[in-house]
């Protein structure tokens, strides 16, 4: 991992024992922030000993520097852009060969400025599923960069301009990057998911977010479960890239309904903090999610007794209470 900035002045120093993985640029209103991650503020302490042996768990992200470049893992760079009101669509640029892609372009104005910024063109538009706030910005940038557009067979009549399908199990290259494709459906029946194993991330858009997974709209308890599986059984390190800023709103639901979660209560906190300076919390590490979403501890007995779910309901039952829950709340 390296990082590049172009720094005009430093606002927070990273404790010289910290171990940085890696850092992410965003643009939070007033300008670009260069964010680096180190120790989750006292979080860590909270865990077991094995789980302080993670890689990307123990997280936080601190202003560190105004900064023009985001995070290099391996040779693929992530760079968050804030899209509508809460979405992020997500450039990816492999560094070897200069092909760049995005995630979910809800619309095309900030992902254009963010290419012009490094005068880059755009190979391929990666579509999660077909609603417009993930799929609005396809017309344009298709038009303007003649980038090809990729999204799940299921929804081939669905997204605007699509010219690859893919489907669940297929395995695709962009660049030099083997992209793993998960069917996931439950918020949507096309639903897919983009898994690079070889850079530990996955972009989930409305499945999973961190601290919960996307409302049922096409779906049943029973598909987003297994879809919520397919995910959960990747490596515990792998970074979780979704398609919307939820994470306050989703921490204030999930202490409501497992108020003693300790590992919950302090990544609240920290969520809290991070949106009071208007900073992303995302990515979220697999493992964290793990510890606190509460869609994926459906076997939570606080949570369970908290929602008046019976102990002999199976999962995804469980998981259907919680979601009518969060639906309500």
């Amino acid at each position: 991992m390296q990082m590049i900035c172009k720094a005009s002045s430093a606002m927070a120093a990273l404790p010289s024992n910290s171990k940085v993985r890696s850092g992410v640029c965003v643009w939070p209103g007033m300008g670009q922030l260069c964010l680096r991650k180190g120790l989750l503020y006292g979080f860590m302490r909270l865990l077991s000993t094995p789980f302080k042996t993670l890689r990307l768990a123990s997280r936080t992200l601190r202003v560190a520097q105004f900064c023009s470049v985001s995070s290099v893992s391996s040779s693929l760079q992530i760079e968050l852009v804030p899209c509508l009101r809460d979405n992020y669509a997500y450039l990816l640029h492999d560094v070897d060969t200069g092909t760049v892609g995005v995630v979910d372009p809800s619309e095309s104005v900030p992902v254009i400025n963010a290419l012009s910024k490094k005068n880059r063109n755009l190979t391929y538009i990666l579509n999660t599923h077909h609603h417009h706030d993930h799929t609005g910005g396809n017309a344009e940038l298709k038009a303007r960069y003649g980038a090809k557009v990729i999204g799940s067979g299921i929804d081939r009549d669905r997204i605007p301009g699509i010219d690859i399908v893919l489907n669940d199990g297929d395995k695709w290259m962009f660049a030099g990057h083997e992209v793993h494709v998960i069917d996931t459906p439950g918020h949507t029946q096309g639903h897919i998911s983009f898994y690079f194993p070889k850079s530990g991330v996955i972009f989930t858009g409305d499945t999973l977010f961190s601290l919960s997974c996307g409302k049922l709209f096409e779906g049943t308890p029973e598909e987003m479960l297994s879809s919520l599986q397919k995910i959960t059984s990747l490596p515990d390190n792998t970074d979780i890239y979704c398609g919307h800023e939820y994470t306050l709103s989703n921490a204030k639901f999930a202490l409501s309904i497992e108020p003693n979660n300790e590992a919950l209560q302090s990544y609240a906190a920290h969520v809290a903090h991070l949106r009071n300076k208007g900073l992303p919390t995302i990515p979220t590490a697999l493992k964290l999610e793990k510890l606190c979403n509460p869609f994926l501890r459906t076997s939570s007995t606080e949570i369970r007794q908290s929602l008046g779910i019976p102990a002999t309901a199976n999962d995804a039952e469980a998981l259907g209470v919680i979601r009518r829950a969060k639906d309500k709340f």
